[in-house]
């Protein structure tokens, strides 16, 4: 009898291995179910195995597939789309086409009286100093400060959103820009108010970056909104993720600030949800995201 190798042994035994962790995969693309177009940076969960994804610029997205259960539910939720749910069984899940249909929203309108005069306020953090620390995300997480109308004034819509840019990491990597309504759980972060995506990046960090949404109409609710930076992945890159995972930064970073006592910063996990931040430093100042606006103000 011949003798085999070591090596060539050791990869015999490995081949059914390697074959089956090819094929315990999960791949497909997340399409309008209208017009069938892609549907960019949706979310894409594993609710009992505790994974997840974000689709890339042209909806393709790719994970591992069950090994903790034989079955599961891919949740498929993104903005301006009403969330999907597929039911899956352990094996090989490939080239999965989900059709998200589009979300009716209905937008509110600003009675404007000829004797109003229309002004600039400005809500948020008015600083140029940024504190100490940084706030990092990954694709699909978000961090959300709420923009409180502090003195009751009557709000139109919102002109400009505005980030502290650090100059660490990688300041010019696109994010999405959301905007919310405090309408979810403990008022966090819920409706989204700006239902069209917007993506951009900076030209570079250590300074405020500003964003034109004038063109938008997003009405402003009178007790202020939450602004929202969203992680995502440029070209046709794909993210996927353990949630138990170490936390491993990705692309530009925020800056925090410490003007507020009080808790206004929300942050975003794909399978989490939403949470508080409630960090503060040795005088009881808050760690806030460095994050502001302007709206028209009606007097």
């Amino acid at each position: 009898m011949k003798r085999i190798p070591f090596l060539a042994l050791w990869v015999l035994l490995l081949l059914p291995a390697l074959s089956w962790a090819q094929e315990n995969r999960i791949t497909g693309r997340v399409v309008d179910a209208k017009t069938k177009d892609p549907v960019p940076f949706a979310s894409i969960s594993l609710r009992e195995e505790g994974t997840g994804a974000l689709t890339n610029e042209y909806g393709y997205f790719q994970l591992a597939g069950l090994e903790k259960t034989s079955q599961d539910s891919l949740i498929v939720m993104t903005l301006g789309y009403d969330r999907a749910s597929i039911f899956i069984k352990r094996g090989s899940t490939e080239d999965l086409i989900v059709e998200l249909n589009k979300r009716f929203i209905e937008l509110g309108t600003v009675e404007v009286r000829s004797k109003d005069k229309i002004k600039n306020l400005e809500l948020g953090s008015n600083s140029n100093n940024p504190g100490e620390g940084m706030i990092q995300g990954l694709p699909g997480s978000q961090y959300a400060f709420f923009v409180k109308n502090e003195k009751q004034k009557k709000l139109g819509n919102v002109r400009t959103v505005s980030f502290y840019i650090g100059e660490n990491g990688f300041p010019r990597e696109p994010f999405r820009v959301r905007i919310y309504k405090a309408d979810g759980n403990y008022n966090a972060p819920n409706t989204d108010l700006l239902t069209e995506n917007v993506v951009v990046s900076a030209s570079r960090g250590g300074e405020w970056y500003t964003i034109d949404l004038s063109t938008y109409n997003i009405k402003a609710p009178e007790e202020g909104f939450f602004v929202a930076m969203e992680w995502i992945v440029g070209g046709d890159k794909f993210y996927t993720t353990n949630f138990m995972d170490n936390y491993t930064p990705y692309g530009q970073i925020m800056r925090p600030t410490f003007e507020f006592k009080e808790s206004r910063t929300w942050s975003y996990t794909i399978g989490k949800g939403w949470n508080l931040l409630t960090l503060a430093n040795s005088s009881g100042r808050r760690y806030n995201a460095m994050i502001k606006a302007e709206v028209d103000m009606y007097k």
